[in-house]
């Protein structure tokens, strides 16, 4: 078995991480296991709920005795220090139980969407060299199919023959005292959505969790013992990590988990559950909107705010949300390589299309492609340096272009800082589209289509043009009840014209029924790219 070291970067390419908040001074020997549970599992908070998942309540006491006990069959298996262990799971507390007891382990996990298929499994098992998997038996065809040669632990509904979930965890001891994992010790890898390319494994340590949660959550979302978080990120996606396990157990507050996502049904949940801190994306905050009278239907008095990542926030969604329910989504930018947010809104102090100012404990400027800081109004790539960093698995050559000038943590954004200090989201270096010699921002594109009435979503991108090297192209997705027709493509054209400068118009214009996107919600728009490509050689699409 390849031990974690031997996967991690040279140190001369390391991010310079900075430790610049009380909270963030750790000792040398910390598990996240202890911080996160036994500290509230034997302590005041034993029988206060942990989780909610369906009918079913979870007290921090339960929590840490169900862990316990599966820590000791996954040793019996054989399992410790730096194995791999590939999680594929819903949401639910058997997510969360087996990924605590593998860090009490000082197992390093390695989770996976619920909606990979065979290949991509097959890559990431090879690729993080997992010892062992734990499947969810309702999504276990694909992992089979993978053929990755480990073994399979089947949680939930279980064949005969199987090495079940359960039998690991029946009769075993109910205590179980955490490794003296280091600090520093590798404690996950996660591997980024494949947006921009093959899926890269990023490192994070125990210390990197805990600050996550002790720079943006204790400062951001300030939460309490009494908060409920809630949301549909899945678990397996940073965004869904950090917002629906590691900030509630943190702060001894509960997590509410939820099935399949639909508008309605996250409605419901926050009703039901009375969730006060919910986690979504753009796109399930629109969709919520389009609910008819969802504020006089679901009591939503519970939501202090929201918070929202995984693309730009427009600011016509964050203003009909507030108007509608009379609560704030806090946007964010941040990244599986930064483990979670790192710029974000402020409670109070939302500036709507603005990404926010950086988290305490981060710095964040913006530069040039020769890292040369730029003044405020010029757009430029976002350079981050905080208490968490990226350090990839095995990709020296993206490890160094990811972390440049001096160890600044460069996302591949760009970004506008204003005179005030707030971070205006562009778009991604490969979105910016160039028609003779204009620098267009595809996103800047997108927000004012969002506002037209007829439009229920859209992706601009660059299509290939012989004498404008390239033109500005909208995917646009219709409301119900709208039609496509050329005069509406018109209609369109002109309304970007009255707010944009008139070069930024889309020159082509492509009614869909839907678009593509990775699972974690994010429009694929290097697929629309591909696309166009393809078709300016004559391909057929």
């Amino acid at each position: 078995m390849m031990k974690i070291r031997d996967g991690l970067p040279p140190k001369d390419l390391w991010p310079e991480q900075i430790y610049t908040l009380p909270e963030l001074r750790y000792p040398p020997k910390l598990n996240v296991a202890r911080e996160l549970l036994d500290r509230n599992a034997e302590g005041d908070r034993g029988g206060r709920p942990a989780i909610f998942f369906g009918g079913e309540a979870l007290t921090y006491a339960e929590l840490g005795r169900r862990v316990n006990r599966l820590a000791h069959g996954l040793r019996a298996l054989g399992l410790g220090r730096e194995d791999r262990l590939l999680l594929r799971l819903p949401n639910c507390p058997e997510f969360i139980i087996t990924w605590l007891a593998c860090q009490k382990l000082g197992i390093v996990t390695v989770s996976t969407m619920p909606m990979l298929r065979a290949r991509e499994l097959a890559y990431i098992a090879g690729d993080a060299k997992v010892s062992a998997a734990v499947v969810w038996g309702g999504i276990r065809e694909e992992m089979e199919k993978a053929q990755t040669g480990v073994r399979l632990v089947i949680a939930g509904e279980a064949r005969a023959g199987d090495l079940t979930w359960q039998s690991l965890v029946e009769g075993q001891p109910e205590r179980f005292p955490a490794e003296e994992t280091g600090a520093d010790d590798v404690a996950m890898i996660a591997y980024t959505s494949g947006s921009t390319g093959v899926p890269k494994g990023c490192l994070h340590t125990h210390r990197d969790i805990l600050a996550s949660a002790d720079s943006y959550a204790r400062y951001v979302l300030a939460p309490s013992e009494e908060d409920r978080f809630g949301g549909h990120p899945t678990l397996a996606f940073t965004f869904g990590t950090g917002g629906l396990m590691i900030y509630p157990l943190r702060f001894g507050a509960s997590t509410v988990l939820m099935g399949a996502f639909s508008p309605e049904a996250m409605l419901e949940t926050i009703q039901r559950h009375r969730i006060s801190i919910a986690f979504c994306a753009p796109t399930s905050f629109r969709l919520m909107l389009r609910v008819p009278e969802m504020e006089r239907r679901y009591d939503l008095r519970s939501l202090r705010f929201c918070v929202s990542a995984g693309e730009t926030l427009p600011g016509a969604t964050f203003e009909e949300w507030a108007a509608r329910t009379g609560t704030e989504i806090l946007d964010g930018i941040g990244s599986t390589e930064m483990f979670h947010i790192f710029v974000s809104s402020t409670r109070g102090k939302v500036r709507p299309g603005a990404t926010g100012v950086p988290v305490p404990g981060y710095h964040c400027r913006v530069v040039d492609e020769a890292g040369l800081e730029l003044q405020p109004g010029q757009p430029g790539l976002i350079a981050t340096k905080g208490p968490t960093g990226c350090k990839y698995w095995r990709k020296p050559d993206r490890q160094a272009e990811y972390v440049r000038f001096g160890g600044w943590n460069v996302t591949g954004d760009i970004y506008v800082k204003d005179a005030d200090g707030y971070f205006w989201y562009q778009c991604r270096s490969d979105d910016m589209i160039v028609s003779s010699g204009y620098k267009i921002p595809g996103p800047e594109v997108e927000h004012v289509l969002d506002e037209h009435p007829a439009v229920a979503e859209c992706a601009v991108v660059a299509a290939p043009d012989a004498t404008r090297g390239f033109i500005t192209k909208a995917f646009i997705v219709l409301k119900p009840g709208r039609g496509s027709s050329e005069e509406l493509k018109l209609e369109l054209q002109e309304h970007v014209k009255k707010e944009l400068a008139p070069y930024k118009y889309p020159r082509q214009i492509e009614f869909v029924e839907k678009l593509p996107r990775t699972e974690t919600g994010k429009i694929r728009r290097v697929e629309l790219r591909q696309l166009e490509l393809e078709r300016a050689a004559g391909k057929p699409s």
